[in-house]
């Protein structure tokens, strides 16, 4: 991957704090064993094959797939009972959403027997997906449209519809991903928190799931937008899960 992501195995070595010498043999040895070329090296320099680019792709994956499962067993490392049950869990939600949800959930969950602890770890646009296949996340609330199932297991929670949070006439903000942010006029956002009081200030708009009345302030409207696809909220999970804390707690939010 070190190679393949600097194209120079001069600086891949000094990334991977070893020599040059040996990481060219660690490379040839990759390719005697899988019978294909990896890197293609010439006078302009190295690039990647097609075998090259698929291995990347591959270990990359594989990569985040020992990285999250780590994670997870550090967090389960704390289970002292027979059956294996974590003593906690991570849930990610999208800050300021689900608000109500969220709580009753937390409620009703805290009252099981052998309830494992639940950390609510808020995520920014979006950012569910990518912290449950990292393993920072055990569970997430996941709305679809704006969020992808693929991959995952989950349950259908609740519908509602959107509204649009004003003063109106004001651009819409721009979310951060990957830390870039798309063109256009709004304001770049890093928070919920600053969302709030950019539209409080009258310098921009949002739109939302109807829960968002629950954080709303004194300074805000909102204002139902008849028009808009519904929100579907589901609770979502690692389809691979064995969690029996993860198992109770989709018990109880479905229940809800």
């Amino acid at each position: 991957m070190a190679v393949a992501e600097e194209l120079h195995f001069g600086r891949a070595g000094e990334r991977l704090g070893m020599a040059q010498p040996p990481l060219s043999r660690a490379i040839q040895q990759l390719e005697r064993r899988l019978g294909v070329a990896l890197p293609a090296r010439n006078r302009r320099g190295v690039s990647l094959t097609a075998a090259g680019e698929m291995l990347l792709h591959e270990g990359r994956a594989a990569l985040a797939a020992t990285t999250a499962a780590a994670r997870r067993t550090r967090r389960a490392g704390g289970a002292d009972s027979p059956d294996g049950r974590g003593n906690r869990l991570v849930l990610a939600v999208k800050a300021g959403a689900s608000h109500e949800l969220l709580r009753k959930l937390l409620h009703a969950y805290a009252s099981e027997p052998d309830a494992a602890e639940i950390e609510v770890l808020p995520s920014g646009q979006c950012e569910q997906e990518e912290m449950l296949r990292d393993g920072r996340a055990d569970v997430a609330l996941m709305h679809k449209p704006f969020n992808a199932l693929a991959g995952f297991d989950s349950e259908e929670l609740t519908t509602e519809g959107q509204v649009a949070v004003l003063p109106a006439g004001h651009p819409l903000p721009r979310w951060s991903r990957n830390g870039a942010y798309p063109p256009g006029p709004g304001p770049e956002i890093h928070d919920q928190t600053q969302l709030a009081q950019l539209i409080a200030l009258g310098r921009t708009m949002a739109i939302f799931p109807d829960s968002a009345h629950a954080w709303l302030w004194a300074e805000h409207t909102a204002v139902p937008l008849t028009d808009a696809p519904p929100v579907v909220t589901h609770i979502a999970w690692p389809a691979h899960s064995r969690s029996l804390a993860l198992a109770g707690l989709i018990r109880t939010a479905t229940r809800l």
